[in-house]
């Protein structure tokens, strides 16, 4: 009977442990997050004299999992109209709100190419995460009206030391931006030279530096020398983040109804490697125009403002008056930009 006893109260035991046992969270999505400020249609003007001050804050209510998760948050903006196709990230943090100075928004619009002293629509939305393996949940987004100031921008640069230019490291007119603040460089550059070797570096020094050792599209720390094959300018793109890069050799042109080859065939554009800067004078007529490389529409240029800055597949530029025109686009700059001068 004892022997009974023991094996019944054994098995009661073992089925309480079993009981007790912890279980795995359940995932069960519930509200995303929802934004409570700045109010949707505000309208906000910064100035310099205000770079300094707080940007009014964002708060919003927190994303719903089924149970308490760590949850981090981005708030994201974009211009209005966008869909947040390719969104700036304003700032992380792990609570539910944010507040930032007016000089970091200033900055993100001016990145953008946006006019400053002009009245802009932003989006924002708030993205939260709680790991790589759960998609990520977003807000409904809000539109600020927002009005940023000119500026000279100090834009984050990579050097590019190399061949064409004697191993300069410190050479601060060989270098290429992150326009968006994000690891992300561009900018374009002229190799004097056929099989110009380069490399990049971060800072005047080779302290760190990149190359491409086995030329497969990835930067290597203290890698191998990258080579250009043909002299010319050539697009340059270095992503840190992804550490990859490529390398483009760039001839450009004009077309468009405004030509004389209308949109059919590219004006010859001659580039000026003291001036730094490619040229073309020509007459003009009525219509439109655009810039493109290597007579594709792989890479071209617009104007999405009408204020003289360039934007990949922007729109065409307008030319009202008929003669005889030089343009000029100008490459050696965080923002590229073109002139347009009636003779």
């Amino acid at each position: 009977m004892k022997k009974y006893l023991f094996l019944s109260l054994a098995a009661a035991l073992f089925l309480a442990a079993c009981s007790d046992k912890e279980t795995d969270p359940v995932l069960t999505l519930g509200n995303a997050p929802g934004i409570g400020s700045p109010a949707d249609g505000s309208s906000i003007v910064l100035t310099e004299a205000t770079a300094n001050e707080n940007f009014p804050e964002f708060s919003w209510t927190a994303a719903e999992y089924g149970f308490d998760a760590a949850v981090s948050y981005s708030v994201e903006m974009d211009k209005a109209g966008n869909n947040f196709a390719d969104p700036l990230v304003v700032g992380t943090v792990n609570s539910t709100n944010l507040t930032v100075k007016n000089e970091k928004i200033n900055s993100l619009m001016l990145g953008l190419g946006l006019a400053g002293e002009e009245e802009h629509s932003m989006e924002f939305r708030i993205a939260a995460k709680i790991s790589a393996e759960v998609a990520t949940v977003y807000s409904d987004p809000i539109t600020l009206k927002i009005t940023p100031y000119t500026v000279v921008i100090v834009y984050p640069q990579l050097q590019v030391p190399g061949s064409y230019q004697g191993w300069a490291p410190d050479n601060n007119n060989t270098i290429i931006f992150s326009v968006r603040s994000d690891e992300k460089y561009e900018g374009y550059m002229y190799f004097n030279a056929d099989n110009t070797e380069f490399k990049y570096t971060k800072g005047p020094s080779w302290a760190n530096n990149w190359g491409d050792t086995g030329a497969d599209g990835t930067l290597d720390k203290d890698g191998d020398n990258i080579k250009a094959p043909v002299a010319g300018v050539y697009k340059l793109n270095a992503d840190l983040n992804e550490l990859k890069h490529t390398f483009t050799k760039t001839d450009w042109g004009l077309i468009g109804s405004a030509t004389p080859g209308g949109w059919d065939s590219d004006q010859n554009m001659t580039y000026d490697p003291v001036e730094n800067k490619w040229t073309i004078t020509l007459d003009l007529v009525a219509g439109e125009m655009k810039f493109r490389a290597n007579d594709d529409w792989g890479i071209n240029f617009g104007d999405d403002g009408g204020n003289k800055t360039l934007e990949y597949s922007g729109a065409n530029i307008a030319v009202t008056d008929p003669g005889n025109y030089t343009i000029e686009l100008l490459l050696n700059a965080a923002v590229y930009r073109y002139k347009i001068t009636k003779n």
